[in-house]
């Protein structure tokens, strides 16, 4: 089974397609595969010499051991120093074509947000059924992203004053405490625990697209307003909160696993989608709470 976050559901991801990464039961090692199904096990191109060579006499592991530490550079393989550069990275961009659209474009103008909204959704998709990794296209996506939610918090502050900023505190709020449950080991990313998750997110997709299409026959469920959207909005940001947990246990298994130092963009590019999620849904919570104030 591939990964379990449908951003890193892919051929080349960080984790085996057998099991969930790091709860599956043991497979019979396969030719170039370790008995615990690393797909980057047996590959010289990510730095092992000895794959796939015989057991090394005691002389030479005395020699292995004595020597220098193989750091990032050496191997080419993922560390998280890589993971947070790269998020950095994506979420500067975010911010920085951001800014230029709050200053840059008018609230009225609907049309770059419409643009980038549709552009940003298309090059995620590309992004996610691509087999390798583009940080070009990555960075590109977090620029479409940066000009569509500018836009889009522009429009709400002219209501709430303040709410975008609030909105950014709340996502780092939901950041910082997802991350730390997950450190700590409060969240446990079992099979069980994705499988139910997975479960909720398919149901309220489709819950909101149907909304969407009774939206505009003209009929209102009210899942985006009063009490029932308060509700609503509470269960999107703990999908995303749930979706931000499945990026860590797979930014965890790809370092153990040895992935690739370019797979971090991959993560940087999840991690993105996530947050941007809660964003959203952020926004639309706290405008719902403020009300008509």
């Amino acid at each position: 089974m591939r990964s379990r976050n449908p951003v890193f559901s892919r051929e080349g991801s960080f984790t085996r397609n057998d099991q969930y990464a790091g709860f599956g039961t043991q497979t019979a090692a396969q030719p170039g595969q370790s008995a615990y199904g690393n797909p980057y096990a047996g590959q010289q191109a990510y730095g092992d010499p000895h794959a796939g060579q015989q057991p090394l006499t005691d002389e030479q592991l005395v020699v292995m051991y004595n020597a220098p530490s193989a750091g990032p550079l050496q191997t080419g393989r993922m560390t998280m120093d890589d993971v947070v550069a790269r998020t950095a990275m994506t979420l500067l961009t975010l911010v920085g074509f951001g800014a230029v659209a709050w200053f840059v474009v008018p609230v009225e103008n609907f049309v770059p947000a419409v643009v980038a909204l549709v552009a940003a959704t298309v090059l995620g998709m590309v992004i996610s059924f691509k087999r390798s990794v583009n940080p070009g296209l990555i960075l590109a996506y977090a620029a479409l992203e940066g000009v569509f939610l500018a836009s889009f918090s522009k429009l709400f502050e002219t209501f709430w004053p303040g709410i975008a900023i609030q909105a950014v505190l709340g996502t780092a709020a939901v950041f910082a405490a997802t991350l730390i449950a997950y450190r700590t080991g409060r969240i446990r990313v079992t099979p069980r625990y994705t499988r139910i998750g997975i479960s909720i997110a398919i149901g309220f997709m489709i819950l909101m697209v149907v909304n969407l299409v009774a939206t505009l026959l003209g009929a209102d469920f009210g899942l985006r307003s009063g009490p029932l959207g308060i509700v609503v909005g509470l269960v999107a940001i703990a999908l995303g909160a749930f979706f931000l947990t499945l990026d860590y246990a797979e930014i965890e298994e790809g370092i153990r696993h040895g992935a690739p130092e370019k797979e971090a963009w991959r993560a940087a590019f999840g991690l993105t989608v996530s947050l941007v999620w809660i964003y959203v849904e952020m926004l639309r919570l706290i405008a719902i709470l403020r009300g008509d104030d």
